[in-house]
């Protein structure tokens, strides 16, 4: 049995229909940005495993780390036989995230896991049971992270209650009408009508939103947000586990800011398509658990570390983050000029936004100016059958996002953009 519809079938039958699967093909191998299924079809990835592989499938030197380290060991638990790699790994995170101040680093294995430890940690450093989250936020699908979460349909629908002490505000977006103004005056009313300030002990938010539909948060309402933690005392934690690791054209988003978050949560693409993720924060806030408070029996596993390791020197070697804004002007360029030449295209646009190789295009009907999940679908599923792979994101799926590798070749690259402009032009 090697058909495509053939595994569809035993799929079907074997796992349960809550674990969503865009696509009908089964991957066989991968290389860089390509994808082949096991009928030999070729696929060019612009989902990266959902911002996994900034850089790309099978790099050689990730792949050389990770079977370097298979020859010594695969798994001690970190907590109990530790490892030097897992060390070396969170004294360069502390080293290479935003700000000078004295850092810690834990290591996990998922994202979700990653929140819910830096909630963990905000909780036991202050104090304080509150937590304010926003609108269009993703944070995991954890029973913590569909509570902080902000979109309800997939993630919540049927899971709740969910654990208390979480809070949300209306994200600033000035495309759907909630201006930075706007969204500052109804955080001002959460701690007015729903918890005190001096009762939250962080507020959560990702530079730019990723299932949201890579919604930016402007830089004025992250500064206020610093300026509110510090006045009450409430730590700032940046979610950039899809921002991380040059995909905006920085190492991490914060550093669009000029804000320092108390805590950061990392994964994805930190260890290149291995399971690994981690939280990183000042020291003495990092320090606030007793032994045993955070771990787990996979967390830090040596293979990802390893592989993290080998990802950093990639970053740097191959200049990923100047790779990510020559990539992203290219991409926007080639949105702009679809929408120049075909009326039709722009009609339909509300917007193209993001930084670096973290952009999004969102569409609109374009009589009613409403949000066009329906047209979204079309422009997906015509790439689709051209062999280009798209992800729609946004609180009404009305969202593409592009998560291209950053090792791109660039002839691919070019194929893949012919792709995507024909495909913008579906009627």
């Amino acid at each position: 049995m090697n058909s495509n519809q053939e595994w569809k079938a035993r799929k079907d039958a074997a796992t349960p229909r809550g674990v969503g699967v865009m696509c009908n093909f089964y991957a066989e191998r991968a290389e860089n940005s390509e994808i082949w299924d096991i009928e030999g079809n070729r696929y060019i990835d612009f989902a990266s495993g959902i911002a996994v592989l900034n850089t790309g499938h099978r790099h050689p030197k990730i792949v050389a780390a990770i079977k370097k380290q298979l020859d010594s060991f695969t798994h001690t638990a970190y907590q109990i036989v530790p490892y030097s790699i897992y060390v070396d790994l969170a004294e360069k995170i502390n080293k290479l995230t935003p700000g000078n101040h004295a850092k810690k680093t834990a290591f996990f294995t998922t994202g979700a896991e990653a929140v819910e430890n830096a909630i963990k940690i905000a909780r036991s450093a202050t104090k304080r049971p509150g937590v304010v989250a926003f609108s269009g936020a993703f944070h995991g699908r954890t029973s913590m992270g569909m509570a902080l979460t902000g979109k309800v349909d997939p993630y919540k629908l049927g899971f709740g209650p969910f654990p208390g002490g979480v809070y949300h505000a209306p994200f600033p977006n000035e495309v759907h009408g909630m201006s930075v103004d706007d969204a500052l005056k109804c955080l001002n009313i959460l701690f007015k009508t729903d918890i005190e300030p001096a009762s939250v002990a962080a507020i959560i938010i990702e530079p730019i939103q990723g299932e949201g539909g890579f919604c930016v948060t402007p830089k004025p309402f992250m500064q206020a947000l610093r300026t509110i933690c510090d006045q009450h005392g409430i730590l700032l934690i940046a979610d950039e586990i899809q921002t991380g690791f040059a995909r905006t054209g920085k190492l991490f988003a914060m550093e669009h800011y000029g804000v320092i978050p108390d805590l950061m949560t990392i994964a994805k693409s930190l260890a290149g398509g291995m399971p690994l993720s981690g939280v990183c924060g000042r020291a003495e806030i990092m320090d606030a658990p007793n032994p045993g408070g955070l771990g787990g029996t996979y967390a830090g596993n040596a293979l990802a570390v390893a592989s993290a390791l080998a990802v950093l020197e990639v970053i740097e070697e191959e200049k990923l983050c100047e790779r990510a804004n020559v990539l992203g002007q290219r991409l926007t360029k080639q949105l702009n000029d679809t929408m120049q030449q075909d009326k039709n295209v722009a009609n339909r646009v509300a917007e193209v936004r993001g930084f670096g190789s973290m952009i999004a295009i969102e569409f609109k009907h374009p009589d009613t100016g409403v949000p066009d999940p329906d047209f979204t679908k079309k422009v997906q599923a015509h790439a689709l059958s051209k062999g280009l792979l798209l992800l729609t994101c946004g609180v009404y799926g009305n969202v593409i996002r592009f998560l291209f590798p950053l090792t791109i070749p660039d002839a691919l690259m070019t194929e893949a953009l012919a792709i995507l402009d024909e495909s913008l032009r579906v009627k």
